[in-house]
């Protein structure tokens, strides 16, 4: 086996040396590897392969022209016998299957391996760590950097133009929420992080998502009218009746309210026809208003779907609590 050779820059920080270099994504794939603890309980450190991301990633390269400008972090092991040589400006190494140890980005090289095309990505390799430096060293790595927060990438997607027209309603369901005066949610909503005591994008959209469904031949106003007049007789009538108008904003009250608003809208249909007005709300959910359990919704737990049953249940004739 030949060695082949890269141009490389060496980095010190903290009295840690490193190098980097880019590497074509066909080398990095065939001779790098990862230790999982699944199939090393004792020396290995990290996560199982997942396929299904790995194929994402060959897509977003072949399919997508994506690029890939974040560096992967590999430590040398001793069979990739690496020599810097030309004046310390030059990695060589033998590209042999177990010659990496990949530290940071193997969803990345797995997804190389599956990719048609090749590109030339960065790669940071340390060399001669011990197992327990490389195991410290990829703590490090996952506990220091943090991932960009849903309710932000979801925030930020219109400028991107990767909307989908389901993701583009309930952007423009949630701005009317977010700003309209008259909105049942003013001053509730967050719109690119969680926020105690608000609902967050993410939440609003898991939640909404089945309903705009529901009502899918109505205009983005009038679904917003049809909701926002829902939420407001549920807020006068239950939450505010109760001093316990906080509870709205609960991740899991908030999408149980929408689980069961299909049975609500229903019930005011058969009732008043399709006229969703705040007073035909009221009507239909007076009696559910007086039986459903406070102590419920004021610690409402993580299912919502147990406190939608409940709300449900308390909507029927003959329930009790």
């Amino acid at each position: 086996m030949e060695k082949i050779r890269y141009t490389a820059s060496n980095v010190l920080q903290n009295k840690t040396k490193f190098y980097s270099l880019t590497m074509p994504t066909d080398v990095l794939s065939k001779c790098c590897f990862v230790s999982s603890r699944d199939e090393d309980p004792i020396m290995g450190f990290q996560r199982t392969l997942d396929e299904k991301r790995a194929l994402e990633i060959a897509n977003y390269i072949d399919n997508e022209h994506g690029t890939i400008p974040s560096a992967i972090i590999l430590s040398a092991q001793d069979v990739a016998d690496v020599e810097i040589i030309g004046r310390g400006r030059t990695m060589e190494f033998l590209p042999d299957p177990k010659a990496f140890l990949i530290l940071d980005g193997q969803h990345r090289v797995y997804g190389f391996s599956k990719a048609k095309s090749t590109l030339r990505v960065p790669v940071i390799i340390y060399v001669g760590l011990s197992r327990k430096e490389e195991s410290r060293l990829f703590i490090d790595i996952n506990s220091k950097q943090k991932g960009v927060p849903s309710e932000l990438l979801l925030d930020i997607k219109r400028m991107a133009e990767y909307e989908n027209s389901t993701e583009e309603s309930l952007r423009d369901i949630f701005d009317l929420f977010n700003t309209d005066p008259n909105s049942a949610l003013i001053g509730k909503l967050s719109p690119a992080s969680k926020s105690k005591n608000k609902v967050s994008r993410v939440t609003f959209n898991s939640s909404v998502s089945p309903v705009a469904q529901f009502f899918g031949d109505r205009d983005i106003d009038e679904l917003y009218s049809i909701l926002n007049c829902y939420l407001k007789a549920f807020t006068y009538g239950f939450f505010k009746e109760n001093k316990i108008e906080e509870q709205l904003c609960n991740s899991t009250v908030f999408r149980a309210l929408f689980a069961v608003f299909p049975e609500v809208a229903s019930k005011v249909k058969d009732r008043f026809g399709p006229e969703y007005s705040v007073d035909n709300y009221d009507i239909v959910m007076a009696d559910m208003f007086e039986k459903i359990n406070v102590q419920k919704i004021k610690k409402p737990g993580s299912s919502y779907k147990t406190i939608a049953t409940h709300f449900s249940n308390s909507m029927k004739i003959n329930f009790t609590l």
